[in-house]
């Protein structure tokens, strides 16, 4: 018996196999999304590190910083480096919390994306796939109130990379949280 598929036939049936093989290597836990207003003034906080890999939760911030401003939050600021700690390594609780939200409500914002880092790294073994898990919440600055929050993790393939699996699932949890713009 001979089987013959149109080109877009297989093509349906490769891009639903690939969204089953990353559903399957991605976990997402989400409060349900908010609607913030996108012209508010926005700050990220820092995030705390509760991996074994230096400065992960400073690259965590970088990359949410970038996908606010993708996503078409018009204003956002990042807690000054000047005032974080100089630390590789923390030992997983906010870093001076209290402080980053006093600069917040002096730099007059309406929210605060703070998160901590669980996973950050490239898994042991022959392939060393990347593998990345983030927590993230929305605080409105004003009342210290979070909006909203997720926990997500995903491991990538060998051949991504850890910074790409990372934007990734943070441009997947932010949508989550703010929608798309």
């Amino acid at each position: 018996m001979k089987i013959s598929l149109s080109p877009t036939r297989l093509r349906r049936g490769l891009t639903l196999l690939a969204a089953l093989a990353l559903a399957a290597c991605a976990t997402l836990d989400s409060a349900p999304p908010i609607r913030p207003d996108r012209g508010a003034a926005w700050v990220v906080l820092p995030f705390s590190n509760a991996t074994e890999t230096p400065l992960a939760a400073q690259r965590a911030e970088s990359i949410a910083l970038g996908l606010l401003q993708s996503q078409g939050i018009a204003s956002v600021q990042r807690y000054p480096q000047s005032m974080q700690d100089d630390s590789l390594f923390d030992t997983g609780q906010a870093r001076g919390m209290e402080q980053a939200m006093g600069w917040a409500r002096s730099s007059n914002a309406r929210y605060a994306l703070a998160g901590s880092v669980q996973e950050w790294r490239y898994k042991v073994g022959v392939d060393g796939e990347p593998a990345v898990g983030v927590s993230l919440q929305i605080i409105e600055v004003g009342s210290g109130k979070v909006l909203w929050s997720a926990v997500a993790a995903r491991s990538g393939w060998s051949r991504e990379t850890l910074a790409g699996v990372a934007q990734g699932l943070i441009k997947r949890m932010l949508a989550a949280g703010i929608g798309k713009p």
